[in-house]
């Protein structure tokens, strides 16, 4: 079953009677993040009877919930509610006492209060039900996805979101002010147009043409711009939080900006809300909203860093590709944005990040001839919520045919990312929502994009020119140490990615998880004996603990990304590990 590459094909979906309710989702997800970054490296777990037992210790807390599948990295699927022991027996309990479980026992845990924990959930929480609604009623991406292709029906089919994230769709703002630019709903919509006068307008660009998409809108628009103004189109959404600024409301006041409203051809929200594709182009606006963890503003260095990369990089993404062909980089030639004078003269920081956008190649510009793109998220979701899931891929087919996509799979992905790393001081971030995987006509992978330079970075030793050439507030955000860098390369590879696919493999054929750690781990050591065997790899490979994300702690804590911290979680792909391994030889939480 192959995935189509037409305008207008209807794909069944599931109904959101097939899908779990908005309580079960957020408990799991609880679930999830205790079970990795608190009770399971306690030593507080056990399964039992089908079920996993999980104990806050310092609360004295102790929950049960069914088994549908075990793990070898212990991210177990979940079934049904959450039950918490109370005087002997189970009693069944609902997500906000889950959550005020969590939130007593981080609070006790790290002598830290946040306030904030328990509206992140709710707004999470909010977010799912609303997507789900809008599936119900049809407002979103109800039963067939008609007048979509199949990728854009892939990246705004992730209801859930990531399921080792307590928040995964939190969102600022109420419903009523963010609904309307979900993915999750299916939302498209024409961009604000601006026209700003030159002398205000900063850019940079990484080739002559790269400001094409953006001049395009305003070629588009009856009679054009008028003479000395050029385009700034805006995410109307941002535009609404930014109107008031006292600045902006000058310049408009003053001609130097004229607010054109909104129009030209609707651009659908892609799964990180805030970039929008047209079908040819990718536009990275800011946004003044905290989704998940982070506000989801473009800053000025990482608006001039996307460019520097894409210029910088060119040759070693050139060369990845024609040494890897089955893989390459969506790059960011150039940003627009608006620099009013601030008070002290130089551009207004606010107005010049919050009307960031960032232009990134459409898929056009890199995908092979007759392959189809699916969002990697997509496909690995951990239910079938939209058509590029993997079930729908496989259709059916046997553990065979399932082991041999993996195999392909695997052999696009991983050696690209290592020797980015080992060759060229490259860190990728090639988490799910980072990968584009395009499959042929017979549904087997044949291409892998990696995208967002955001969350590219350099290690210094490597780049030590390089990074002496940029201003220092570019160039300091821009890198990793060799140490730090490999544990995001481990966690977003092999953590994020490999075991959320796998883990969507193994659904379908539950009985093959153990080979297909197997075949991660020949990949891996192919890649050795190929390449050079590092000390890194050969600890990755002797079954060192992989790195995961701490993202229940970061939270908590209130920390950025980038101060993230890791809990170690056992190799799923050790030898001792995968002799040992069988169907029923590993049904203990870990």
């Amino acid at each position: 079953m192959s995935p189509t590459r037409t305008q207008g094909t209807a794909h069944h979906t599931p109904a959101a009677a097939e899908l779990p309710d908005a309580d079960t989702v957020v408990a799991h997800t609880l679930l999830n993040c205790l079970l990795r970054e608190v009770s399971g490296p306690e030593h507080q777990t056990a399964a039992s009877d089908g079920h996993l037992l999980l104990r806050l210790p310092r609360r004295g807390v102790v929950l049960r919930v069914a088994l549908r599948r075990t793990s070898l990295l212990g991210a177990h699927r979940f079934t049904g509610p959450v039950h918490e022991q109370r005087d002997g027996t189970w009693e069944r309990i609902e997500w906000r006492r889950l959550a005020g479980h969590v939130q007593d026992e981080l609070s006790a845990r790290t002598g830290v209060r946040n306030d904030e924990f328990l509206d992140q959930i709710a707004s999470s929480h909010q977010a799912v039900t609303a997507a789900l609604a809008a599936r119900t009623t049809g407002t979103g991406d109800d039963q067939d996805t008609a007048g979509q292709d199949t990728y854009l029906a892939s990246e705004q089919s992730l209801l859930f979101g990531h399921r080792f994230h307590p928040t995964p769709k939190a969102r600022t703002g109420d419903a009523a002010s963010w609904l309307a630019y979900a993915p999750e709903i299916g939302a498209a919509f024409p961009l604000r147009h601006l026209a700003v006068r030159e002398d205000l307008i900063i850019e940079e660009t990484a080739a002559p043409a790269a400001t094409t998409p953006l001049d395009r809108l305003a070629d588009a628009r009856p009679g054009g711009l008028p003479e000395g103004y050029r385009l700034l189109p805006a995410h109307p959404w941002q535009y609404e939080m930014l109107a008031g600024h006292p600045a902006l409301r000058a310049a408009l006041d003053r001609g130097d900006i004229l607010d054109l409203g909104t129009g030209g051809t609707p651009f659908a929200a892609t799964a990180s809300v805030r970039t929008l594709y047209d079908g040819e182009t990718f536009l990275k606006f800011s946004l003044n909203v905290r989704i998940t963890n982070c506000l989801r503003k473009n800053a000025s260095y990482e608006l001039t860093g996307a460019v520097a990369l894409t210029r910088l990089l060119a040759p070693v993404l050139d060369e990845l590709t024609v040494r890897f062909p089955g893989s390459a980089m969506l790059r960011e030639p150039a940003y627009r944005s608006l620099a009013l004078p601030g008070p002290d003269g130089n551009p207004d920081r606010g107005l010049l990040e919050g009307f960031g956008v960032i232009v990134r190649e459409g898929l056009a510009t890199r995908i092979l001839p007759g392959t189809s793109p699916l969002l990697a998220a997509a496909v690995a979701d951990e239910y079938p919520s939209g058509p590029g899931h993997l079930s729908r891929l496989l259709g059916g087919a046997g553990p065979g045919t399932a082991l041999a996509w993996w195999s392909a799979y695997l052999r696009l992905l991983v050696p690209p990312v290592l020797a980015a790393y080992f060759d060229h001081g490259l860190v990728l971030e090639p988490h799910l929502q980072n990968v584009v995987v395009c499959v042929d006509d017979d549904s087997m992978p044949a291409q892998v994009l990696f995208r967002d330079l955001e969350g590219t970075k350099l290690l210094p030793e490597h780049h030590a020119d390089t990074l002496a050439a940029l201003p220092a507030e570019v160039a300091g955000p821009m890198t990793y140490d060799a140490e730090r860098g490999w544990d995001r390369v481990v966690y977003c590879l092999f953590v994020n990615h490999i075991a959320e696919m796998l883990a969507a493999v193994a659904d379908l054929h539950p009985e093959t998880e153990p080979a297909l750690w197997a075949q991660v781990r020949v990949t891996l050591q192919t890649y050795a004996d190929r390449h050079g065997c590092p000390p890194r790899l050969a600890a990755l490979l002797a079954g060192v603990p992989l790195p995961a994300k701490a993202n229940l702690l970061t939270r908590w804590e209130r920390k950025a990304d980038r101060e993230a911290g890791y809990v170690r979680l056992p190799s799923p792909f050790a030898e001792d590990v995968l002799s040992g391994a069988s169907d029923d030889s590993w049904s203990h939480a870990r």
